[in-house]
Parts: structure tokens; C-alpha cells; sequence
């Protein structure tokens, strides 16, 4: 009898030790471990608003971010659709959070595979390669099935995207897309398919730019679509693609008219009356220009033409080697470009819409950006404390989500990826500034 006991009691025992020594080893399986506990109330609530980013950098360590990136991805395989494609979900069901309930279209669909490619993700190796290459498919199949004289590329309308941010935004983010495929080389890639969609997506987005330099077919913010249709020319253009000059001039001009920086004056009305959304497009579309001043005063001081204190203006411009109408222009961007920077920084212009959905994070992406490609001192700062925000502000599951207007969770995943990991293109968005 005691025997059997012993036989009996024995695997319970050795189960009880097992279990005991299982739980005192500390982070045995760390990646299920979240060091940030996500803030309470609304998720999006303070990431530009009502709380200031300032100091948020302590978040910002090696395992905050490395455990939040790696969630975000890890989500968003998950939300892939049967056909390589993400939805964002339609402007009248935003409540709907779901990511497989919804339809797959573009503009969601290329911010998902810039998402995966600025992790590092190729077509040959990463976790998420054959995310990746479904995002391809979905995307190069649509532009290609697209009929030539169709304004748009996509016959799915009334999303979350369009409906906010403007009709042909899967044209302009599509376009932003394919570009950085093409700069990174990859292997397996169908080089000349993808310029070939390149060239349609930007022909439409061209043909969709009226005379002022504006996106036609503009949504409830859409100074965001005409501020992202000039990165997506500029970024094609920095891949060889045939862009028209005069065209990307007008989109530029018409970025930098909405901020007046000898007033500070932001003009909101193509932005639902929100200074954040127009002035953080008057950074990026005068980042390349302020770029090349700057960098012309640089070399004209090293080259013995300026004294070492020389400031950015007209004069010394033309010292540079710049004409005079060039000069103008130039300088111009220069100081459209600090001004609206600092703008775009302040507190009560962070604020946005007063708590936050897709179109504060797209402005801030394109604020984010802009420093990159200006090669600007105070990126360094901006990024850890703004990326500490975000962090802080993940959902337990690995997302992110919204709270008015693009509410999409895939969406607002996808951006604030790659807010997270904009570092990794520093190279790339250099380039586009040059």
C-alpha cells in the first residue's frame, strides 16, 4: 500500500518541484513580458495633446523598444487579409476595430509594407517575408489592373483613408511604397514591374495635382494627402522615376504658402481648421530646399567666399552661386522650414484635433521625417522623447489604435511603426533630400 502510494505521489512531487523552479527563474520567457503598461483612458489621448512629450525619452531603452516593435509586427501578420492586403475599414463603420471584418485597400495596405520594410524585413529572410511579399502582390496586381484614364488606382472607396485624408491617397502612399522597394535593392523584387507601377501611380498623382499645386478630390484633412502626394514625388523622383519639375514645384509652393513665417500665420482650411496638419506639411515640403541652402552657405564659408558666420539669406545665397530668383526661393524654404518646425512643436499645435487618430500620427510622421531628410541638429531629441510616447501609449496586444476619424487599428499600427523605426531610414530619407 505504501508502495503504491509512493508511485502515486511520486509525479506530484516531481511536478510541484518542476513548476516551483519553473516560476523563480526570473524573465524565463521574456518576450511574453510587457515592460510598459499601456496608459489608461484613451489610447491615443496624449501622444501629441494633452500631455507633453517632454522627458518621455526614459522610456525610450534597448528593451522598450525592441519588445514594442517586435509586437507591433507580430500583430500586424496576424491582420493580414487572404489576399496579401489590409483594410483600414470604411468611414461609416469606424467602430469597427477587427482586421479581418473589414476590406483590403491600398493606402492602409503600403503603409503596412513600409512598416515591415523599415523593420528590416526583406523577401529572403525576417519573420515577416512572406508578409511582405503578399503586400507586393496585392499592391503591384491592383495599380497594374487599374484602368488608364480611372483618376485612382483602387475601385474601393469610401474608407477611413480616403474619406479623411483625400480620394487618390492610395495612389500617393502606394507611390511612397514602391519607391523605397526600389532603393533597397531587394532580391526577389521584379525590378521593372515595380517602376512600371511606380510610373502609373505617379502619372495619377500628377494628373490629380490642380493648378495651385493641391490634391484634387481633398478629405476632411486633406492638406495631409497633398503634403504626402509631394514626399511621394520627391521619393520617386529620388529613385529615377520620371517626375515632372513644374509639377512638384506647384506641390511644394503650395505646402509652403499655407505657412507664413514672417507672421507665423498657418492657413487650416484644407486641414479641417487643425494647425498641426498644415504646418507639419510646410516642413516636409521645404525640408529639401532648407537642406540645400544650408548645405550651399556651408560649402561658399569653406571655400572661403562667406565669413564662418555667415547666416542664410538672399545675398549670401547669391554669393553661393545661386541666382537671384533661385536665391529667393531658396532662402524662402530656409526660413519656412525653421519657422514651421518650431511651430509644429509647440504644445497647443500638438494638441491636433484634441485627442488623436491616423491624421495626428501622419503629421507627425511627416514632422519626424523632415528632420531626416534636413539632416536637422534636433532630430536626436525629438525622436527619443516622441518615441517614448509612443511606446508608453501600446496596446497590451501589440497595437495601436485611434480615436476619431481613422480609428484603424492596422492603420495607426502601421504608423506608429514606423515613427519607431524611422531611424533605420535615416539613409534613404537622406537621400530623398538631396
Amino acid at each position: 500500500m505504501k508502495t503504491k502510494l509512493l508511485l502515486v505521489a511520486f509525479p506530484i512531487v516531481i511536478a510541484g518541484a518542476f513548476f516551483s523552479v519553473f516560476r523563480s527563474i526570473p524573465n524565463m520567457y521574456p518576450e511574453t513580458k510587457r515592460v510598459l503598461e499601456p496608459i489608461d483612458g484613451c489610447v491615443f489621448m496624449t501622444v501629441m495633446g494633452e500631455q507633453s512629450s517632454e522627458d518621455f525619452n526614459v522610456f525610450k531603452n534597448n528593451e522598450n523598444y525592441t519588445m514594442s516593435v517586435r509586437d507591433g509586427l507580430s500583430w500586424l501578420s496576424k491582420a493580414q487579409l487572404p489576399n496579401g492586403g489590409y483594410g483600414a475599414g470604411s468611414h461609416s463603420a469606424q467602430n469597427i476595430r477587427d482586421p479581418h471584418a473589414v476590406q483590403a485597400d491600398p493606402a492602409t495596405t503600403a503603409m503596412v509594407g513600409m512598416a515591415f520594410l523599415r523593420s528590416g524585413t526583406t523577401l529572403k529572410q525576417g519573420a515577416y517575408s512572406k508578409n511582405l511579399k503578399n503586400v507586393i502582390d496585392y499592391l503591384l496586381e491592383t495599380v497594374e489592373n487599374s484602368p488608364k484614364n480611372d483618376p485612382y488606382i483602387t475601385d474601393v472607396r469610401n474608407t477611413q483613408i480616403q474619406s479623411k485624408l483625400g480620394q487618390n491617397i492610395d495612389a500617393v502612399l502606394t507611390a511612397q511604397f514602391l519607391s523605397n522597394l526600389l532603393d533597397r535593392n531587394l532580391s526577389g523584387v521584379d525590378k521593372k514591374r515595380v517602376a512600371r507601377c511606380l510610373d502609373i501611380c505617379v502619372s495619377k498623382i500628377q494628373e490629380g495635382t490642380d493648378a495651385s499645386g493641391r490634391q484634387n478630390g481633398a478629405g476632411w484633412a486633406g492638406v495631409l494627402q497633398s503634403g504626402l502626394a509631394n514626399s511621394a514625388l520627391e521619393a520617386a523622383q529620388s529613385v529615377g522615376a520620371d517626375v515632372d519639375k513644374s509639377v512638384l514645384d506647384r506641390s511644394r509652393n503650395y505646402q509652403k504658402d499655407n505657412y507664413d513665417e514672417k507672421t507665423g500665420g498657418v492657413k487650416t482650411e484644407d486641414g479641417a481648421g487643425v494647425m498641426l496638419y498644415a504646418v507639419s506639411g510646410s516642413v516636409r515640403a521645404s525640408a529639401k530646399e532648407a537642406r540645400k541652402a544650408e548645405e550651399a552657405v556651408n560649402k561658399a564659408k569653406k571655400d572661403g567666399k562667406l565669413k564662418g558666420d555667415a547666416p542664410v539669406t538672399v545675398e549670401n545665397l547669391k554669393k553661393a552661386g545661386y541666382s537671384e530668383q533661385e536665391a529667393i526661393e531658396y532662402n524662402a524654404s530656409y526660413n519656412v522650414y525653421n519657422a514651421a518646425k518650431e511651430t509644429a512643436q509647440r504644445e497647443d499645435v500638438l494638441n491636433g484635433f484634441g485627442n488623436n487618430g491616423g491624421e495626428e500620427f501622419l503629421s507627425f510622421l511627416q514632422t519626424g521625417e523632415s528632420l531626416v531628410v534636413n539632416k536637422d541638429k534636433d532630430w536626436k531629441k525629438w525622436y527619443d522623447d516622441m518615441s517614448g510616447r509612443i511606446l508608453k501609449i501600446q496596446n497590451s496586444d501589440g497595437s495601436w489604435n485611434g480615436h476619431h476619424c481613422i480609428t484603424s487599428p492596422v492603420f495607426c499600427t502601421a504608423t506608429s511603426l514606423l515613427l519607431l523605426t524611422v531611424e533605420n531610414d535615416i539613409e534613404y530619407l537622406s537621400k530623398v533630400g538631396e
